[in-house]
């Protein structure tokens, strides 16, 4: 069954290898390129010097012009990242999809199921094969993206946010075994290879979409800061936090300005400004925004919980994957 199985598979595994390969040529030095930049401007000295606390002094952010200096030379890279989203589909469609469908499409399936191995034997050999096989690709996968990714996500919105999270940590492995996984049970439920490489493909992409909008903002409870608009410190914009939401709240905790800012001494960027504590909390008041004092909110997740919503995301798509072969060995067993 081992020998029968490399045969049968051989290729989409030494093609897939390949991609990598092809693209590990062109991510290598370009990420090269990036840490050097990123090391020899000072940009990666002065964001560990901000450090992740989530409000530092105002006077202490001085890393703008380094920051928005890497960003106009390599931020477009960061589009690459989408691209990258896409490859654990890929293997369910081109591994997974053919795994059982193609056998009982040609009609292989009577001779292999009728040579004294079970049908639980056949998949659990063929499953756990490609399932290694798929997992090693996976994991050079995984750790590829994390070291090139690095300089733009510290940069950037950091490891928590969209595209960053999805191609960094243990996540890509578990997406790519439940495209794995989900190709192999659409191939037995449709028993034909092309409906079931496009049924694995919008249904990866639907479980993907839920879960990334509708579930992963809920695995742990955000936490939330506020400033005074006078205050002499400012939001860490090197913290990595995931920012749910941010404004300007009043005394009883509304917001009353969605998205934006206000500085009273007129130092910092936002939707608007005045000049001195008490004109500035005046104006507001008589405007309708209700009692002060105001405050610059957020609502956030802290860059120290990134392994933990790694954790509960990857412990919900291995678990899919569990239940989807499960399904595909119950269907396998009643295929006629």
């Amino acid at each position: 069954m081992i020998w029968l199985t490399w045969r049968q598979h051989r290729k989409q595994v030494l093609y897939t290898a390949l991609a990598l390969a092809a693209l590990a040529a062109v991510m290598v030095p370009t990420g090269l390129s990036m840490h050097h930049t990123f090391t020899r401007s000072g940009l990666a000295g002065c964001l560990a010097a901000l450090g992740t606390a989530q409000v530092i002094s105002a006077d202490a952010n001085t890393c703008n012009n380094l920051s928005e200096q890497f960003g106009n030379q390599y931020g477009s890279m960061a589009f690459i990242g989408i691209l990258f989203v896409l490859l654990p589909v890929f293997l369910g469609i081109f591994i997974g999809a053919p795994l059982v469908a193609r056998e009982i499409e040609h009609g292989t399936h009577r001779l292999v199921w009728t040579q004294g191995v079970s049908r639980r034997h056949w998949a659990v050999v063929k499953f756990g094969l490609l399932g290694g096989a798929t997992l090693i690709l996976a994991g050079a996968y995984a750790l590829g993206m994390t070291w090139w990714f690095g300089p733009l996500v510290t940069n950037g919105g950091g490891r928590l946010g969209l595209v960053s999270f999805d191609v960094q940590g243990v996540v890509p492995i578990a997406y790519t075994l439940f495209a794995v996984a989900l190709g192999i049970f659409c191939g037995s439920a449709f028993k034909r290879v092309l409906p079931a490489m496009g049924v694995t493909l919008g249904g990866f992409a639907v479980v993907r979409i839920v879960v990334e909008w509708l579930a992963r903002p809920s695995y742990l409870s955000p936490l939330s800061a506020r400033l005074p608009l006078y205050s002499s410190q400012t939001f860490n914009p090197a913290s990595g936090a995931w920012v749910y939401s941010r404004g300007v709240v009043n005394a009883a905790g509304r917001v009353v300005l969605s998205n934006g800012s206000i500085s009273c001494d007129g130092s910092g960027a936002g939707a608007r400004s005045a000049t001195g504590k008490a004109e500035c909390g005046n104006a507001l008041t008589q405007g309708g925004l209700g009692p002060g004092p105001f405050s610059n909110w957020m609502q956030y997740q802290p860059d120290n919980r990134f392994w933990d919503f790694q954790g509960i995301e990857s412990g919900i798509f291995l678990a899919l994957t569990a239940m989807l072969l499960y399904l595909a060995v119950r269907r396998i067993r009643s295929i006629s």
